[in-house]
């Protein structure tokens, strides 16, 4: 009652005045030329500290991607009755319920019955990356993820976003114990924190990652999904000061009991034994491994046009 108590004051205390919008409904796969061409329509999952709608984060880049795309349907998940509950759910909502809910966000919106591209922004690349593994209808065209942190973090160098006491709060309790299980149930960057020191308890502990990451008892369905992507493009900030270590981004990360040397992700068992398919969509030329100048998720519109939306989103 008192930890309830607690997350819902820290999420009050965000209220900014601003209304989150609903996704538009008006799209679906639409003709972009005369030549018969068409644009699937788009599923974003915002970061830690956003939410759907925001109209200076995802809320404008929607309306970039309207302009950019024309005629294209773009659906913002939105967990949460209202941006508040956004926000909060990002740093609290366990992320397994989460990604139910998402899919189920994706099942009943019939613009998206014939298939989707899906934008991952920072944690949201990882939660997508969930969807295409468990919820493979309707089906993910595409993943691109931006900055995400598929191998997990090991720090909080730098609080994202405006609401930085809820990250602060974050971090004491990552640093606290994050692999208690009420930290699991309750903080969201808990769920991906691997510690390279104690890898043994958290593959026996991390309620998101080390399954996603299918690295206890393996679940074959999470790769036979994967693979059913046209193509998975990981985006890394080569001056990311948020994600630590920003090689996640790629699945990079240390090795074990080091906490400076970098493992490419091409060394990894999770690579290297296939334990999600990355090793077969490399093979296949359906991996990418992409990379831009900037902080995290700082990006000039001309280098996503040019590199992903005229590559992947048409």
């Amino acid at each position: 009652m008192k930890s309830e108590l607690l997350l819902r004051t820290l999420q009050l205390g965000l209220c900014i005045g601003v209304a989150c919008c609903g996704a538009d409904t008006s799209g679906g796969i639409l003709p972009l030329n005369g030549d018969g061409e068409s644009a699937y329509p788009i599923v974003m999952w915002h970061g830690l500290g956003d939410s759907c709608c925001n109209p200076l984060s995802l809320g404008g880049f929607k309306n970039f991607l309207e302009q950019s795309i024309p005629g294209v349907y773009v659906n913002s998940l939105r967990i949460g009755t209202n941006m508040i509950d956004e926000i909060g759910n990002s740093y609290f909502k366990n992320i397994n319920e989460q990604v139910q809910e998402a899919c189920k966000i994706i099942a009943n919106d019939s613009k998206l019955s014939g298939g989707y591209n899906a934008l991952g922004f920072s944690q949201g690349g990882q939660f997508l990356r969930a969807v295409a593994q468990r919820c493979p209808e309707p089906p993910m065209r595409n993943l691109v993820s931006l900055g995400g942190q598929h191998q997990g973090v090991y720090g909080l160098p730098k609080c994202p976003g405006e609401s930085s006491e809820l990250c602060e709060y974050a971090r004491k309790l990552l640093n606290l114990g994050a692999y208690w299980n009420v930290v699991q149930d309750h903080l969201v960057p808990a769920q991906y924190w691997q510690d390279p020191f104690d890898r043994k308890t958290y593959i026996a502990k991390s309620l998101f990652l080390a399954d996603v990451n299918n690295e206890r008892v393996k679940n074959e369905s999470y790769k036979d999904n994967l693979l059913k992507l046209k193509n998975l493009v990981l985006v890394m900030f080569e001056n990311d000061t948020v994600v630590d270590p920003k090689a996640t981004s790629w699945f990079g990360y240390y090795a074990e009991h080091d906490d400076k040397t970098i493992v490419p992700l091409q060394n990894q068992k999770i690579y290297t034994e296939d334990w999600i398919g990355l090793k077969e969509l490399d093979q296949s030329g359906r991996l990418h491994l992409l990379s831009t100048l900037g902080d995290h998720l700082q990006f000039k519109e001309e280098w996503f046009t040019e590199n992903i939306i005229k590559q992947y989103l048409l």
